[in-house]
Formats: structure tokens, sequence, C-alpha cells
């Protein structure tokens, strides 16, 4: 199948599987005499692990350790089990993380009188230096990064290749 249809069987799109070749989440995909993407059965069960471990929110680099362990006849349930964990604990601390936020932001509007005068505390403590308090390395957007650095000093790499536009 092309990778259209790949994408439509594994509800990932054409651009995405694109980039897990790139960055070796899956194989390069075999050609067609046009120069075309080919996908198989195996592709699409291998597309199909990798969305699911997205959905449940783990990283490129967390699904290809889970991916070598997938594929590894002797692994041990022990290693995946580990994997799985220490993704619910970064989600924990995340959502510990958010839930302060909430409560700041909340704070700071509880204060603001939302009237026709321009004083407004919520931008007020927006404009506040950081107090020090939280580890920058904490700071998460929607999605946290991970400090993998390699020799480019970028920290996009994974399966040992650098996917940086260099």
């Amino acid at each position: 199948m092309n990778i259209g249809e790949a994408s439509k069987a594994s509800r990932i799109s054409a651009k995405m599987i694109r980039y897990y070749e790139q960055i070796g989440l899956i194989p390069p995909a075999n050609r067609c005499e046009a120069g075309y993407r080919v996908y198989g059965g195996p592709d699409i069960l291998r597309l199909h692990f990798i969305r699911g471990a997205r959905d449940f929110g783990f990283s490129a680099y967390e699904i290809k350790d889970l991916l070598d362990l997938w594929t590894d006849p002797s692994r041990r349930s022990a290693d995946v089990k580990r994997v799985a964990e220490q993704h619910i604990a970064a989600l924990e601390q995340r959502i510990d993380d958010m839930r302060q936020v909430a409560s700041s932001l909340k704070a700071l509007t509880r204060s603001c009188a939302g009237d026709q005068s321009p004083a407004c505390p919520i931008l007020q403590g927006l404009q506040q230096p950081d107090s020090g308090k939280r580890d920058p390395s904490r700071r998460t957007g929607a999605v946290p990064r991970k400090n993998h650095p390699h020799a480019c000093g970028k920290t996009n790499e994974v399966a040992g290749r650098c996917a940086c536009p260099h």
C-alpha cells in the first residue's frame, strides 16, 4: 500500500509517517519503481504500536525503547513495566505542575476586578520576575522535552541519528 493508504490504515498522517522514518522509529520503506514508498502488514502493525504509544503520551525516545523491547524476543516484562512506571511518574509530576499553575492563575484571576479599569493584577502577576522557587528544567509546555544532547547541541535525536535540519 502507498503512504496515503498506510496513513488511513494507521490513523497517522503521511507527514508523521515520513518523520517516524526519518528519526528511525520505522525502517525505511520499500520503494516501487516510480520511487513511491510501499508499506506492508508489518509496517502497519508497527505504526499501530507507535500510535498506541503516542496516545498514552510516550515520547519518541520512550517509543524507541518500547519498540526495541517489543521486537526483542528475549525481553523481560520487568523492563517494559519499568518504562511504563517511569512514564506514569512523569505524567503525575506534570499533572501536579499544571495544578500549581492553575492554582496560581486562579489566585490572580480572583484578584482582578474585571471591570473598565486598566489596572489588572493578572498582567501585573505575569510581569513579575521568577521567584526562583521552581526548577527551570521542570518548566514544561503541553509536551515536555527531554534533554538528549548530541553533536549538534540539539535535543531531537532518536535511534542514533540527528533529525536536525543542518
